[in-house]
């Protein structure tokens, strides 16, 4: 069986298939800098300040629903035909006071619609994880949504810089047939040879340099033994 992380399917699936190949089934992971403290900073105040709220309070533009549920980790039963599951952490779980909750991915980033084909499959595997769950109850899922936040202006005052994130709610068309057909590829792809390595992967370039690199000091410390002094 292998493990599924939504949050690798924007990037890495995307970026280069044999690194995301070689993490999944070796644990080969590519080096990454940590985020900037400032952006974990507000991004835990943020979901921090929206447990036990409704969304209305944050803005009228916004659904009406509580927040209950910040940073919960799930891991689903396998997806059937395949040899994978999914296990991964979402970020905020919205009541809708009717039986069925919200699904929320918060981002600092660009509130531009290009985000909503970017993240649909990762909060889709989110969703069924949620109501495919390995253990305990399954939650009816009926929305997904991405909580964007950006900062607009700076006002100064009382000796403090205050930003100003106004958000941007962009809902995601469910497609849970699309995404079981997504999950098949990636199955796939897991169980077959290793695939070419992505043509615009930094890592792979780096990999490559770094190996021609030892390659020539190698060979400059091979002694020519043709041109060696006779005794």
């Amino acid at each position: 069986m292998y493990k599924l992380s939504p949050s690798d399917f924007a990037y890495l699936y995307e970026e280069c298939k044999l690194c995301y190949v070689m993490k999944i089934k070796d644990g080969i992971y590519q080096p990454s800098m940590p985020m900037p403290g400032v952006f974990s900073a507000i991004n835990t105040r943020l979901q921090g300040n929206l447990v036990g709220k409704n969304l209305k309070s944050l803005s009228n533009d916004l659904p009406d629903g509580e927040v209950v549920k910040q940073e919960g980790w799930v891991e689903s039963i396998v997806v059937p035909q395949t040899n994978v599951f999914i296990k991964g952490k979402y970020d905020l779980l919205v009541d809708n006071h009717d039986g069925t909750y919200t699904l929320v991915d918060l981002k600092i980033s660009q509130p531009d619609e290009s985000k909503i084909d970017k993240y649909k499959t990762q909060l889709a595997a989110y969703k069924f994880a949620l109501e495919n769950p390995a253990q305990g109850e399954p939650i009816k899922i009926s929305k997904l949504a991405l909580l964007i936040f950006y900062p607009d202006k700076v006002d100064f005052s009382d000796g403090v810089a205050r930003l100003d994130f106004p958000p941007k709610w962009l809902e995601i068309p469910d497609d849970q047939p699309g995404f079981i057909g997504f999950v098949k590829e990636v199955n796939e792809l897991l169980i077959g040879p290793l695939p070419e390595e992505g043509p615009s992967c930094k890592w792979c370039q780096y990999r490559h340099l770094g190996e021609s690199i030892a390659h020539q000091k190698e060979q400059k410390l091979v002694p020519d033994l043709n041109n060696e002094a006779p005794f």
